[in-house]
């Protein structure tokens, strides 16, 4: 049975039935119909056998039928009561309690083996139609008898789980109520459903050519030749002016007048039929051809008819095929309909549920989880026009009627209110089967997510393996072995190396890797099953709930592998968690391989929003996470001491103390390695955000220093003005207050500059590696923009700030211009939204005169406060590291930049810093020369590590020269200066 294979020399043969609509017609039905009919009339089970075996089958099959969608019926209980008031049926009630337990005993084994067939046979026929859709034509009796077999099996399979048997002597297997295959054998039946949609019009072509190329002439040929009655004569007037062709193509001497007129009507219906009509998409309407038959039936089934269709079995076994014929070309989707809908799940939302939740925790069962959500567009079916609540759309029209018509005004509201209700309960099923499929979906792209990062961290773990840092147990392992090999001395056992898991011994042997890409294979197979499915208007995409779950996981992956403590100051290092996104990246990258997703799509959507302070759930990302750690943790622990920034390394590293002992390595987080690793992940946006937290940094440490300024305003103009009177020099530094503040102030931004310096040169090397043509387009642009009168500053910040954002070095930092700006002026961040120069300028221009003063003043106390120095012991320069232990030489870097944004704001130009810088530079090299006059050893401690700043800064800046230089601080004196702080070094 259901089996196309079973004849090969047939598959071809169209399936026939002598009784084509009672193939697929419901078990239930017709055990509905017996029971209740032998119910109504008794009578019968005295008088036939084989009405007592039909009786005793129907009794067998259940313990309990369905009234009305979830309301069910226990059918030997209900007999017991109506035979039990019946004198003599006593044996009849004996009976129904054997039916009772049989069916409680063995009911349930016989479908869960029925089951079992259906799975397998409903499988064949989806294979086999999969691969030749043309067999649909000649096979559709059996893909509708084989939804007819399974739908019956699953609503038996529904109540009576749901239901529990009644109590009696012999207990039910609960086994056999509990089917974990189920969704495969609902898999099958939407997978049928879904072969007749996709091929209707194979199916049409199929059947017009039947009906006309066949039925018609079997129809006109039974006519003439098989009818049996009693010989009558026909009106040939009537019949020729009823149907001129009928006289031409069949003689219809033996009809009846009524009966002769539908049957031609029927023979003319077919033969205007033509594959044609199909091709060009044309609407077949068959009722009234069916109706016509309906009708016929009436007329030969009275008492004394003229045609008697009981003695005419070839008519009707003829009538009923080609009944079946017109419903496969006009009706394709009511037949679908009338046998495998499943409706009634709505009403058993428990077990649905329980068999999805079922249905995911199987892994071979995984793949069919997606009839779940396609059996939701099954709800809306269940509605009714007899149940009173659902019938909407005829209180819609008479709702309509009565606004156009009028009414009293209770009337209509009346209406207004009863439309509402019924409204409200008919949206209740709808709404059900809408938050079933979402539930469904979710769960199924859930499953899918976790188990895609159960893949994802076991992928980490490998990577975290091939890291630099695992090789050195293996190195220590090696040289010990070496060290002991002539020793009796147990060696340490080498560990395994990366790569040993891929190592199988067996075929045989399963991974849990290999369980997890088998279910991943399986649930993508359900969700890459259909693009979208349709539930009550409303369209679901199984693909898009997988790329949010995806999106959401990856985003909340990356926050959580930073591993940011605040507490502890503890962060992962770029370059760990680089490897380890780049891991997670691949194995989501592999899901293209499963699911058609747009994968850049979601990388595209979550490492941009990375690049962000916050993400669009208004979360931390690793941009915030990371600028927070390296403003708020690695630069403020530069100030007591232990770390120096090293221009020889190019790095920030820990001194004086063992580094592990530390909570935080500098260098590890510093160096260029681990900088170009944050400039991946953070990109040119994330790094431009890191840039603006750092001249946000350093505007406040300006503000403060032009406190200080304007504390000390009168005695910085009277040094400004007499530098070359070194007496009255003297006495005026002496009134000068909070010098050492300023020193280090100006340490502090000079340490926030270099390491913004660090994260621009990594960003570069980022930037020249993936887009090289580009970056060559903005060094080129950069370097032959003219500064002439014509181009003002205004638009040579705009190249600066497109340079700024490559990576790339500006004489001029347009970052730190901009945080002056907006420290200046109070705008906070709406400096930072896009809009032209001249308003910016406008915003802050209020005295730019005073400013420019202070501003002047500024680097003036700066030049004279720097002999101080030479009093700290931690001023001496380490020749190994290229710095000063303090950092002051992170002073050179804050004095240029600090000089060129303060002077370019207030609209001085180039000259007017070159100006400044010489005016800077001749004090403070005035300034240190007196050292050489000092006695007090003290003082003397750090003189020539001191000395050196003045060829830092002049090496560091772009405006000065050192020949200017030279002509305010001797050469020698610097070159001896270098040669004792490298004695000095080498004697430590």
């Amino acid at each position: 049975m259901l089996s196309l294979v079973s004849a090969p020399g047939q598959m071809l043969n169209p399936a026939q039935s002598e009784t084509m609509p009672c193939e697929y017609l419901s078990v239930e039905t017709m055990e509905k119909w017996i029971i209740f009919g032998f119910l109504l009339c008794h009578g019968q089970l005295t008088q036939s056998d084989s009405a007592v075996q039909l009786w005793r089958l129907a009794l067998s099959g259940n313990y309990v039928i369905t009234l009305f969608r979830d309301e069910v019926l226990y059918i030997h209980k209900t007999v017991e009561g109506v035979f039990e008031g019946i004198k003599g049926y006593g044996k009849r009630v004996t009976e129904t309690k054997e039916c009772a337990n049989y069916a409680v005993v063995n009911a349930g084994p016989f479908h869960r083996e029925r089951r079992a067939f259906l799975r397998t046979a409903l499988k064949e026929l989806v294979m086999i139609l999969a691969d030749q859709p043309g067999l649909l034509g000649p096979k559709a009796l059996f893909v509708f008898m084989g939804l007819s077999f399974a739908r019956d099996e699953v609503l038996w399979l529904l109540r009576h789980s749901e239901n529990p048997a009644p109590k009696l002597n012999k207990r039910p297997n609960p086994v056999d109520y509990e089917d974990r295959q189920l969704p495969e054998l609902l898999y099958y039946m939407e997978e049928l459903r879904g072969l007749l949609r996709k091929y209707n019009q194979v199916m049409q072509r199929y059947y017009v050519q039947y009906l006309n190329g066949f039925d018609s002439i079997v129809l006109n040929n039974l006519v003439q030749n098989g009818l049996h009655q009693p010989r009558l004569r026909a009106r040939e007037s009537f019949n020729s002016k009823r149907n001129p062709t009928c006289q031409e193509d069949w003689n219809l001497s033996v009809c009846p007048e009524d009966e002769s007129i539908i049957m031609s009507s029927f023979v003319n219906t077919m033969n205007g039929l033509s594959v044609k009509q199909v091709e060009e998409g044309e609407i077949f309407d068959f009722r009234g051809m069916r109706l016509d038959w309906f009708r016929l039936q009436a007329y030969t089934s009275v008492s004394r008819a003229q045609l008697v269709l009981r003695e005419n079995p070839d008519l009707a076994r003829l009538m009923n095929t080609i009944t079946f014929h017109t419903y496969m070309v006009d009706s394709l989707d009511e037949m679908a309909k009338e046998t495998s809908d499943l409706s009634n799940f709505c009403f058993y939302g428990r077990l649905f549920e329980q068999y999805f939740q079922w249905c995911l925790e199987t892994p071979s069962q995984m793949r069919y989880s997606i009839s779940f959500p396609l059996i939701c567009s099954h709800f809306m079916n269940c509605t009714h026009e007899i149940c009173p609540e659902e019938v909407v759309k005829p209180m819609l029209s008479y709702k309509q009627n009565l606004r156009t018509t009028g009414g009293s005004t209770r009337e209509r509201k009346s209406q207004d209110t009863s439309f509402c209700e019924l409204q409200s309960k008919r949206h209740h099923i709808g709404d059900r089967s809408l938050s079933q499929a979402n539930f469904f979906l979710d769960e199924m792209a859930k499953e899918a997510k976790n188990i895609i990062t159960s893949i994802c961290d076991e992928q980490c773990k490998l990577g975290d393996q091939l890291l630099p840092k695992n090789a050195a147990k293996t190195i220590s392992i090696a040289i010990e072995r070496k060290r002991n090999q002539n020793k009796a001395k147990k060696l340490p056992q080498e560990p395994d190396k990366p790569g040993r898991e891929s190592m199988r011994r067996s075929r045989t042997d399963v991974t849990s890797m290999d369980k997890l890409y088998l279910m991943l294979t399986e649930l993508c197979s359900a969700i890459n099953y259909t693009p979208s499915i349709q539930v009550w208007e409303h369209t679901f995409a199984p693909r898009e709930y997988l790329t949010q779950h995806l999106e959401s996981r990856f985003t909340k992956a990356l926050v959580g592998m930073v591993m940011y403590n605040p507490d502890s100051g503890e962060i992962a290092k770029p370059s760990e968690l680089l490897n380890s996104v780049e891991a997670y990246m691949g194995v989501l990258q592999t899901i293209e391989n499963y699911v058609h997703l747009d994968i850049t799509r979601v990388f595209n959507n979550v490492l941009l929003q990375q690049t962000q302070p916050q993400d669009s759930h208004g979360d931390k990302t690793i941009t915030a996470l990371y600028t927070n750690w390296y403003l708020e943790v690695l630069l403020r622990r530069v100030s007591t001491g232990q770390i120096m920034f090293s221009p020889n390394r190019h790095a920030f590293v820990n001194v004086g103390v063992d580094p592990n002992q530390v909570a935080v390595n500098a260098e590890e987080f510093s160096d260029i390695s681990e900088l170009r690793s944050l400039a991946e992940l953070l990109g040119p946006y994330g790094m431009k955000f890191l840039n603006e937290s750092l001249m946000w940094h350093i505007s406040s440490q300006v503000a403060e220093l032009k406190k200080l300024v304007t504390q000390n305003k009168d005695v910085l103009t009277t040094l400004r003005t007499h530098f070359d009177k070194p007496a009255l020099m003297a006495e005026h530094f002496n009134r000068l207050r909070d010098v050492d503040n300023v020193l280090k102030r100006v340490t502090i931004v000079g340490v926030i500059l270099s390491f913004k310096t660090l994260a621009q040169d990594a960003l570069n090397d980022v930037l020249k590696k993936r887009i090289p043509f580009l970056m060559s387009s903005i060094i080129d642009f950069q370097k032959h923009f003219p500064e002439t009168p014509e181009n003002n500053m205004v638009r040579v910040e705009i190249v600066n700030e497109m340079a700024s954002a490559a990576g790339l070095p500006c004489d001029v930092d347009p970052a730190l211009c901009a945080a002056l700006r907006v420290q200046k002026s109070g705008a906070g961040a709406e400096y930072f939204l896009p809009q032209p120069f001249h308003m910016r300028r406008q915003i802050w221009a209020e005295n730019p005169d005073e400013d420019y003063k202070i501003a002047c003043l500024l680097m003036v106390f700066i030049a004279v406060s720097l002999p101080m120095l030479s009093l700290d012991s931690q001023s001496s320069f380490r020749a190994d590291l290229e710095g000063h232990t303090n950092n002051i030489h992170c002073l050179a870097k804050a004095v240029n930049s600090i000089a060129a944004a303060m002077f370019t704001i207030y609209g001085k130009g180039r000259v007017t810093i070159e100006e400044r810088l010489k005016e800077f530079l001749a004090l403070a090299s005035s300034s240190l020369l007196k050292l050489g006059q000092e006695t007090d050893k003290l003082a003397l401690r750090s003189r020539e590590s001191v000395y050196l700043l003045l060829d830092q800064i002049v090496r560091e800046s772009p405006f000065l020269t050192m020949d200017l230089l030279e002509s305010c601080f001797p050469y020698a004196l610097l070159r001896n200066s270098y040669h004792a702080v490298l004695r000095q070094d080498n004697r430590l």
